[in-house]
């Protein structure tokens, strides 16, 4: 088991994604780009995670093979994000937004399947591995938020290519897991589909991430516009995430006495409380530091339980098409949902609507999942 080495990777990952994700939509703003536009832009982050983790799952199920692949992609996104720093105005920063964002998240959900072939008869550990990019996470939160007191949010792009080199060397060090070996017969994309259990477990999973898609384009704009520094925005992500870091330590616990499903619609459950929270009290800073402390349950505990459903869900030959379907139709699907739906209703409907909308998705998942996803 890798485990420094699989971490060293996660923590790299979700560093570029603690850079991208407070600080790109304000980025996106101090560029010029108005709340529409900007949704759009940040739609593109979760479109490519549609299509990219699907193709590429096909060609590793196909190979048998991960880390070659994981490895190239990690190389073209870094040669991709280059483009950015030449993109002026909506559409050219929109096609380079499009290409790296192709390449960077068709790997995850490889790593995301190498892991837990490493961890064989251990998937309970998989939180341990986690918890590494959550706490890269954090540090750049942190540190970006603090630089960007005394800097311009011209210096947010240099800090994600940088980021984004890491990932690429990480991924240099990871051994490949064993090939997946012949005599499984592989199950068809349609007939995963046809099975009731994995259709509700997918939209719930949609649901659940159109509210986040809403949370992670407009929060950092929500508390800037509520008159929060830039050292409190980084602060509240970090809280957020910190809160993730302490919930993946007992994950294996929760699991292992609760069950995968029932963390799942615990987790659904009280996203309702959180997106109502920040769409109704952005002035009270300790009802945002409650809000935050609730993304150990709307990201921790939902994450850690939908992947481990995925890794039963899709043994053998599927591994790479079922995590890539997860990644596909929940952060792909979903967050792009949440970010134009967003972009749409901020101006004209406001805050409390637009997570009030957050709430309604999450409710609807609960319903869904309780009733049908008995995976």
């Amino acid at each position: 088991m890798p485990y420094w080495r699989l971490s060293a990777y996660y923590l790299c990952y979700f560093a570029s994604l603690g850079a991208l994700v407070p600080y790109w939509g304000l980025y996106l703003q101090s560029e010029g780009f108005d709340a529409l536009a900007i949704g759009q832009l940040l739609a593109i982050l979760s479109g490519t995670k549609i299509v990219a983790p699907m193709v590429w799952g096909h060609i590793v199920d196909l190979r048998g093979r991960r880390m070659p692949m994981v490895r190239l992609g990690a190389l073209l996104s870094v040669l991709a994000f280059v483009t950015v720093f030449f993109a002026d105005g909506f559409w050219s920063m929109a096609a380079a937004m499009v290409l790296f964002s192709f390449f960077w998240n068709a790997s995850l959900p490889q790593v995301e399947a190498v892991t837990f072939n490493h961890l064989r008869q251990r998937p309970t550990g998989y939180a341990l591995v986690r918890l590494w990019g959550s706490v890269g996470f954090i540090l750049v939160v942190a540190v970006l938020g603090l630089r960007l007191e005394r800097d311009s949010l011209a210096i947010v792009p240099v800090w994600v290519l940088m980021l984004f080199l890491g990932v690429w060397l990480s991924s240099l060090t990871i051994p490949d897991s064993a090939p997946v070996q012949d005599g499984q017969p592989a199950l068809s994309l349609r007939a995963l589909l046809r099975r009731q259990e994995v259709l509700a477990f997918f939209a719930a999973c949609f649901l659940m991430q159109l509210g986040h898609g809403i949370y992670y384009a407009f929060y950092s704009i929500h508390l800037e516009a509520a008159g929060y520094s830039s050292v409190a925005v980084g602060n509240l992500w970090a809280l957020g995430v910190i809160a993730e870091v302490l919930v993946f330590l007992i994950m294996h616990r929760l699991l292992d006495r609760f069950g995968a499903r029932r963390v799942l619609l615990w987790s659904l459950g009280l996203a309702i409380l959180r997106w109502l929270l920040i769409g109704a009290f952005i002035d009270v800073l300790s009802v945002q530091a409650v809000a935050q402390l609730l993304h150990a349950a709307t990201f921790g505990t939902f994450h850690a339980s939908a992947i481990h459903l995925v890794h039963h869900a899709f043994p053998g030959r599927t591994q790479g098409r079922g995590q890539a379907l997860y990644n596909s139709l929940s952060f792909g699907a979903g967050g792009a949902a949440g970010s134009l739906l967003g972009g749409l209703l901020w101006d004209g409907s406001g805050a409390l609507v637009t997570f009030g909308v957050a709430a309604g998705a999450a409710a609807v998942g609960l319903i869904v999942a309780w009733r049908w996803a008995d995976l």
